[in-house]
Order: structure tokens, then sequence, then C-alpha cells
């Protein structure tokens, strides 16, 4: 069917944008993320600077992205600033170097902010799509994000209409957008299935500028294989959770489940489908892995609701190749609702995020590296750690060959306090925290989860301060750290006295 918009190349669709404008970008990792409008934005940012002119743009982004895009606008200098999540080692790089302005937001905050005019104008929506309409209407691809608020938001837009995506993608989505305050009601949603929005997302047919052809698979690269340490902390996990449910301190039916991205969140999904003491369950996260796909189609995992479909490119063209098997078992929706809080409490999700380092009475760290140089951001781990039913983080005990010691006196810096985070699990074990005192806490951390190469020196560090409600001394609290920055080697650290 021809459309009524004009068909551009993606260097025409790049002159649109100028210097200082502010772009909404569709995505939910690489998963949906534009592929080839990007890339010629960054070729003519590369030209202005070569010829003396400045071009260096806002980016707004569902969170992180995929090379072609961060990794392609920060290799041009062409980002001035971005927002909420980025996880690109180029664009990284400038953030920590002051070149790149970042401020970190809950996913669940940016489509409210940007509502709000806090952002800015929006210039452009720059969106990639499975299907677009005459009237306007637009099947999203793999990742909803926050596209739907970008394309009612934006002065203009330009559509990737990506031929790698069926055009049967259409009802996969259900596409809703709340009221703001003080006109905002409660989100109806009751149970993980619930559907409540639209299958596409309407656009005024006047505001698409152009549409840029492609055919290029997701960007998303595939995940490390489990390895000796990640199935201890996955098998730690479900084997937790299998004796909560045998306490009776779960339904009997489980609850939805939340789990973040990477590597050790493939391992847990994978471990809780292998462990029988987990029944069938459901899920209500951000990211639907392969590890939730291979659940689902075992019937572990009876349905998932999900901001993106952040998978390998193998198990994408099993869910493209099976669309009618998974269009009753997933939805995509936007990250306003997938992370909502209010949905998080009302639904009672077991959540399972992954910690830079924790301290020994469950503060958390999941964006700064020694307190000093981002990582990728929070995400949506503070949405979905503060309303938990269940809330737990993991981590290995060690990095960089046991020089660093992820469970340290202190955290260098802060994204989830201990009044948030109730259970910690590494590969040695788990810290049950509910319901315990700083003390106790701090034992617990030390017996279940900690290398046993530190647990005398922090055990050493807890005796220096036995007074007061927290085992806590400024004189050392960040001993450790310094060790590391110093030494190279926090099993150096020293504790002073006074």
């Amino acid at each position: 069917m021809s459309l009524p918009f004009p068909v551009l190349t993606a260097d025409q669709a790049a002159a649109f944008v100028n210097h200082g404008d502010t772009i909404g970008f569709s995505g939910f990792t690489p998963a949906g993320a534009c592929k080839v409008i990007p890339k010629s934005i960054a070729a003519r940012a590369k030209a202005e600077h070569a010829a003396g002119r400045p071009f260096r743009l806002g980016v707004i982004t569902g969170a992180s992205t995929g090379k072609s895009l961060d990794g392609a606008l920060a290799e041009a200098d062409a980002v001035a600033w971005r927002t909420p999540y980025q996880s690109d080692p180029t664009l990284r790089k400038a953030i920590n170097e002051g070149r790149t302005k970042f401020f970190d937001l809950h996913l669940s905050a940016l489509q409210p902010t940007v509502r709000s005019g806090v952002l800015g104008k929006v210039n452009w929506a720059i969106i990639e799509a499975a299907k677009v309409t005459a009237d306007g209407e637009i099947t999203l691809g793999t990742g909803v994000g926050a596209a739907n608020t970008f394309l009612r938001m934006a002065d203009n837009v330009l559509i990737e209409l990506n031929a790698y995506l069926p055009e049967a993608l259409t009802g996969f989505h259900d596409i809703y957008e709340p009221l703001d305050p003080p006109k905002r009601r409660e989100i109806p949603i009751y149970s993980v299935k619930d559907r409540i929005g639209t299958a596409t997302v309407k656009v005024d047919p006047k505001k698409i500028v152009g549409i840029v052809h492609t055919n290029v698979a997701d960007e998303t690269g595939g995940f490390d294989e489990p390895d000796e340490i990640t199935n201890r902390i996955g098998a730690n996990v479900a084997e937790f959770l299998a004796s909560e449910l045998r306490s009776g301190r779960m339904p009997d039916g489980f609850l939805p489940l939340q789990s973040g991205v990477g590597n050790i969140a493939n391992a847990v999904i994978g471990a809780l489908g292998e462990n029988p003491g987990i029944p069938p369950f459901q899920m209500y996260t951000e990211v639907i892995q392969d590890a939730v796909i291979n659940l689902v189609k075992s019937g572990k995992c009876t349905f998932a609701s999900g901001c993106s479909l952040t998978l390998s490119k193998d198990k994408v063209d099993e869910v493209i190749k099976d669309l009618e098997y998974f269009r009753t078992r997933i939805v995509l929706r936007p990250q306003e609702i997938s992370n909502s809080p209010e949905l998080v409490r009302r639904l009672g999700l077991i959540t399972v995020n992954t910690a830079i380092e924790v301290d020994l009475f469950g503060n958390v760290n999941s964006t700064h590296v020694m307190g000093r140089d981002l990582m990728n951001a929070i995400g949506g781990s503070g949405d979905f750690t503060r309303n938990a039913q269940i809330s737990i983080f993991t981590c290995p005990s060690v990095a960089k060959g046991g020089a660093i010691s992820t469970i340290v006196p202190l955290v260098a810096h802060m994204d989830h306090s201990e009044h948030s985070v109730q259970v910690v699990v590494t590969e040695h074990g788990v810290a049950d925290l509910r319901g315990k005192t700083p003390h106790e806490r701090a034992e617990l951390m030390i017996n279940n989860c900690v290398s046993p190469e530190y647990r005398d020196i922090l055990r050493n560090y807890v005796q220096l301060s036995k007074k007061g409600h927290v085992p806590q001394t400024l004189h050392n609290a960040f001993n450790m750290h310094l060790a590391f920055l110093e030494k190279g080697d926090m099993r150096k650290v020293e504790w002073t006295t006074s």
C-alpha cells in the first residue's frame, strides 16, 4: 500500500535536524531503537564540526540504545545532553569527562517529565515502526519505551519503517498514556494479562515529515553463557523464593516476577525455570530477555508483560516465526506503565535487580564506580525496588579478580537505601535483611554474602564501631575504596582506631 508521506534517504532525513534540537528516539535497549537516521545525523555532525560550525543535540530515549544511535552520535560529539539511561562506552566516556551533560531519571518518570515541559520542547520524534498507515497509525517495533509520548509531544516526526519486522506485530502492543495531575486516575491494570490501551499509536499525519525504509535487525548482542558464579547466584535466588513459598509467606500461586537486564538476570530467570519448587509464574517486567522466551515456550512462564523484546537475533527470529503462539502470551507497554510504581505495588511483584556494590546494611549502589564514574544509570531498578512485595539485589561477591569486594562498609554512591532493599544474594548465599537491625544485617551480610577472603576484614570493621544504632565509623567507611584506588587491592585496607 502506498503512503502519502515522502520517502527519504537517511541523509535526507538527517538534513531536517538542526543544531540545538531535542530529539525523542524510540526504543528501550537496542530493541526498537532507530538504526540508520542517527548514523546520518552523526555524519552530518562531523561535517558541521569540520566546517567550524556547532552541531549538538539533546537526546531523549526510553532507555539505552544500540551502537548506531548512542554510539554513533557520541563518537561524532553530537550529544549536548542525554537522559534517562545509557550503556554505550563512547557516550559513557563523554559523560564522565564532562563533555556531555547527563541527568539520571527513574524510567517510569521519563514520560511525565517530558509532558511537564521540564526538558523543553521536543523538536523531533524519530521512531522505528513495523507498520504505518495513511492516517498516521503506527505499529511500533520490539521496544516501546516512551515513543507514544514523543510522537504526541514532538513538533515533527521521522519514521524508520523496518521491513525486518512483520506487519503482524500489530496486536503485541498495549499503548496507554495516563492523564497528568490533577486529573490522573488509577491505571486500570489489575492482573498481568490486562490490556487497557490500543494496539497502535495514532499521530497527526501532518507531522510526519518522511519515511526511511530499512531492513535491519536490532543491535542487541547475545548473552554470555551462564558461568559457575552466575549459576550459583541464580540457584540461590530460586531456592530462596522456593523456601518463601514453602513457608507460606507467599501465595500458593507465586507472585509476578520482574528481572533486570544482563547475564546475571538471564541466569536467575533460567534457574527459576529449572527449580521444581517454583510453580509456573507470570512476569511483569521492563525487559523480556532470551531466558523468558525459553520459559514461555516451555510453559513455566505463562505470560510476560514488558516494555521491550531485548533478544538475541536468533530469539527474535524465533518469535517472528511463531507470532501467533506468542501473541497470546506477551504484551509490550510504554515504560511509564511497565515500570509504574502503582502497578508494582498493586500486583505484588518479586523484583530482582543487579548491584555494583552493597554495603553491610543493605544500601545499594547500582550506577557509579568508586562513587564517581557513571556506569549506566538507575534505569527501572528504583521503580521496582521501592514498591516490591519482595525486593532482591544480586551481585558477584568480588570483582577484578578479587581485588574488589562488592560488599563494603558504606556504598560510595547510594541509589537504593536499606529501607527498600530486602534481600541480597551473591554466589555464596542469601542475606534476608527483613526485620533485622543494622547490627544483625551486618552479621548476615558477612556470614552469607561476603567472599571468604573479606569476611575477617569486614568483621574487624564492625568491631571498630560497637556504639550507636549503626556499627559505622566515618574514619574508616571508605578505606576499602581508598585501598583499591591507592594500592590496587581492597584486601590491603588498613583500619584506624581514632
